[in-house]
């Protein structure tokens, strides 16, 4: 049965989504935090992640964003088959939805022409990836990506002799490069096959997953997630960078098939303001 949503509908949605992800972590971090604080060592470690806890309470209770960095508007949305939106176009309604949440919220406009750097003072466009699912019903993932994270963020297509050791070399390397510099604790988001930028996109719906939940269908990506935290934490990058046991919250790993001659592999990168809200419409 066909069922009509109005392009204002989405527009408030993603309004609303983009204000509430910039001032308000999800449960699943703020728990995931306060197990890293209780496993940290380290001094100087302990304090950043208390430091971490505070921030976050304070942009909550003040509706403050909880960082400077608010992201650019990365979007998620599942589009029933059987939806047909009325009154205006998906694209236009959710761009106009990300610019009303960043005047109104307050929040810092960071988009930029590539070449000229000139600001397009609104945080549009927006990078939105839209999937056709059986249904009646219209989910909107909103997720504001940091640049420092992203920066931070590698794609490597491996031959298929690297295999698993190769995939996970590869992950190491970036982390371990990355350093500081993407604001550790963070969750290390993996994708693995499709094609290059399959891999990228698995690589981010990996970072949607709830921080620490392994993954429940594939036992292999459940051991090499466990064995990669384990690693990354071992490499004594610390909260902020200062050293420490706790580098990374969490790593989720996603796969699908991919070419015979080929093993595409993503690492995409978040920091410990891991924002990301939905809503069914």
């Amino acid at each position: 049965m066909i069922r009509r949503v109005r392009a204002q509908q989405i527009t408030r949605a993603v309004r609303k989504l983009f204000i509430e992800a910039n001032t308000a972590l999800n449960p699943d971090v703020i728990s995931a935090l306060k197990r890293a604080l209780k496993k940290e060592e380290s001094p100087i470690g302990r304090q950043v992640l208390e430091k971490i806890l505070e921030n976050a309470r304070v942009a909550r209770r003040a509706e403050m964003p909880i960082c400077q960095d608010t992201g650019l508007a990365v979007l998620f949305v599942e589009i029933g088959q059987e939806v047909h939106i009325t009154g205006g176009d998906l694209r236009e309604a959710v761009g106009e939805g990300v610019r009303q949440a960043y005047a109104d919220g307050y929040l810092r406009k960071s988009v930029c022409d590539p070449l000229t750097r000139a600001n397009t003072k609104d945080n549009t466009p927006a990078v939105i990836h839209v999937d056709l699912v059986p249904g009646n019903q219209l989910k909107i993932t909103a997720m504001p990506k940091g640049g420092g994270s992203e920066n931070m963020s590698a794609a490597r297509m491996l031959t298929p002799a690297a295999g698993i050791e190769g995939i996970k070399k590869f992950i190491l390397e970036t982390v371990e490069a990355a350093g500081a510099n993407p604001c550790p604790p963070i969750i290390v988001g993996v994708g693995i096959g499709g094609s290059l930028e399959q891999a990228c996109l698995l690589a981010k719906k990996a970072l949607l997953r709830p921080v620490g939940k392994k993954h429940k269908t594939d036992k292999r990506l459940a051991r090499m997630e466990r064995e990669l935290l384990e690693k990354i934490n071992a490499l004594g990058i610390g909260p902020a960078g200062f050293g420490g046991r706790i580098t990374a919250l969490a790593v989720s790993a996603e796969m699908m098939p991919c070419h015979i001659a080929s093993l595409p592999v993503a690492v995409n990168i978040q920091c410990h303001v891991a924002r990301h809200k939905e809503i069914v419409i």
